[in-house]
């Protein structure tokens, strides 16, 4: 038989053919998928310590794999709890319904936590305090939809020292989440709402005494001397830690501990990213993850460099120390997957939940606009202005996460309109110092934002559960402690994140194209195969894509 001969049967064995050996590449997936998100690590982090880190962490990543150099956050708030939701979920509050660490709820009329679930009770310790579930996230992950795919054979397991670093990646049909219980136990725990008990590896690894061997010295990794990266180490930006006079390097944990929260100074040193990377590794083999071809999903969040961040803020010494420390941690981790799951069998993706602000003290020391936002007096203007307008007393109810939130049975009581009340408040907020823009109910539902903060904040907005004014600070203007660094504005500082793929599927190379943290999940099911999360709207970035 030859092609000049027989055309229309050769073109139709070709085709055949060739859709085999598609449908063999479209089903050729992973073993296992590991998605990390490293808590408050700004992308120039990536650049700033780049040429400190060794060969098999983070630089593996960038010269093995895909750089997103251009990658943000699309939404406001950038706090812990949106951010690993936006991260799985591919889309922003305004969808997945996680509007903050803690919100304001209006109908049970409480402040309610991200991960907190009453009809749970933990697993591994009697605390009140840990129960958790993923229940307050409206929509799927990309985790959720790989179990879906895959008629749940295909496991998926977060990790965590931040019990909602663990839960919100994992989704809703996660086999477990675990994070660490801290205080005087010193235990990683689970709820109820994934398994009545625990399972062997993990009370063998919480008897193991890992967690108890860093209580030791914190000292910096190499001579203090050659950290050039970061500012002096005794300065007045930094907090520390209850016991020692001064934020300088070393530190002794183990003496520290009592007056530190017992087992929460490990979460607040750079050793709680290397328990959490002992513990990962652990439950490559504790849960057989990558053992057979149906792709199973591991979310590990390294929380310790928030922590770290937030006590002795961008420019520390301890900052740097931690991300030098986290670079070995992943080498190690890497270097587990090659051996138990197999070179080249794996696919990691590598971002954070926010960045953080230089210490606003710090940035007025060089002569650069910032400040720490004074309500003093506010309130009660606020409460003047009101009275004084509408006659009434009461008609704010909660003020929270930089919202305002009415009190709508006095409204209705009164015969009020919300929207005239929205747009008097706002102007009168917007003439205060340190307000940059003022956002109301009103404006966010009725006008379509398309750039700038708006959208930012549009994105955010949530109809059910926001206020009904958003307030936004002066840039680098913080609400917080004279030391140490936050987030959770719109602003560059807190958007830009670091963006890596490396393994399985993925090309090697950058961009410095616009990349936004929605993008993730879809591109992720792209590679697998999957259907995208149900409310996901960010874009697959077929060109990380082999």
């Amino acid at each position: 038989m030859t092609k000049k001969v027989f055309p229309i049967i050769w073109l139709l064995v070709m085709f055949i053919s060739g859709n085999a050996q598609e449908v063999e590449k479209i089903n050729h997936s992973p073993k296992l998928v590991i998605g990390i998100v490293v808590d408050q690590m700004r992308y120039d982090y990536l650049t700033r310590f780049y040429h400190r880190f060794g060969e098999g962490g983070f630089k593996r990543m960038v010269n093995e794999g895909y750089n997103c150099k251009n990658n943000h956050f699309n939404y406001v708030p950038t706090y812990t709890g949106p951010g690993h939701a936006s991260v799985y979920t591919g889309t922003t509050p305004q969808n997945h319904g996680v509007i903050s660490n803690n919100w304001y709820d209006k109908f049970s009329k409480e402040t309610v936590y991200c991960a907190s679930d009453p009809s749970v009770k933990a697993v591994g310790s009697d605390s009140e305090l840990e129960r958790m579930s993923p229940h307050r996230m409206k929509t799927t992950t990309v985790s959720d939809q790989n179990r879906l795919h895959t008629q749940m054979r295909g496991k998926t397991i977060g990790i965590a020292i931040k019990d909602r670093g663990a839960i919100l990646p994992a989704g809703h049909t996660a086999n477990a989440a675990y994070w660490f219980r801290g205080k005087d136990e010193g235990k990683w725990i689970t709820s109820t709402y994934y398994r009545n008990e625990l399972p062997e590896w993990v009370k063998t690894f919480n008897k193991s005494g890992k967690a108890v061997s860093y209580f030791k010295e914190w000292n910096t990794l190499y001579d203090i001397k050659t950290y050039a990266e970061s500012g002096s180490d005794k300065n007045e930006f930094e907090g520390g830690y209850k016991g020692k006079e001064t934020a300088t390097f070393p530190y002794d944990l183990a003496k520290l501990k009592d007056q530190n929260e017992g087992y929460d100074i490990i979460k607040s040193s750079a050793y709680g990213n290397s328990l959490t990377a002992d513990f990962a590794i652990a439950a490559i083999d504790g849960e057989q993850l990558g053992e057979d071809t149906i792709t199973d999903f591991l979310a590990v969040s390294f929380s310790s460099t928030d922590y770290v961040g937030h006590n002795f803020g961008v420019n520390s010494k301890e900052i740097q120390d931690t991300y030098l420390r986290l670079d070995k941690d992943l080498e190690r981790f890497f270097t587990a997957l090659d051996q138990k799951v197999g070179k080249g069998q794996y696919t990691v993706f590598l971002t954070a939940d926010h960045g953080a602000v230089h210490v606003p003290s710090y940035l007025k020391s060089v002569k650069i606009p910032a400040g720490y936002y004074n309500s003093e007096g506010v309130a009660e203007k606020v409460g003047q202005f009101l009275k004084e307008r509408f006659k009434v007393d009461s008609i704010i109810e909660n003020v929270s996460n930089s919202q305002i939130f009415f009190n709508y049975e006095v409204l209705e009581k009164n015969n009020i309109n919300p929207e005239e009340v929205q747009k008097a408040l706002a102007h009168l907020i917007l003439q205060q110092d340190q307000i940059d823009k003022v956002f109301t109910r009103k404006q966010l539902e009725s006008t379509n934002y398309t750039s700038g903060i708006a959208s930012l904040i549009q994105k955010g907005f949530n109809q059910k559960r926001s206020g009904d004014l958003i307030v936004v600070f002066d840039p680098a203007v913080i609400s917080y402690s004279k030391t140490g660094s936050t987030h959770g504005s719109g602003l560059t500082y807190d958007t830009h994140a670091p963006l890596l793929f490396f393994g399985h599927g993925i090309k090697k190379g950058s961009t410095t194209k616009e990349t936004h943290i929605t993008d993730i999940a879809p591109t992720i099911s792209a590679l697998l195969g999957t259907a995208f999360p149900n409310g996901a709207t960010g874009d697959v970035l077929s060109f990380v894509l082999e």
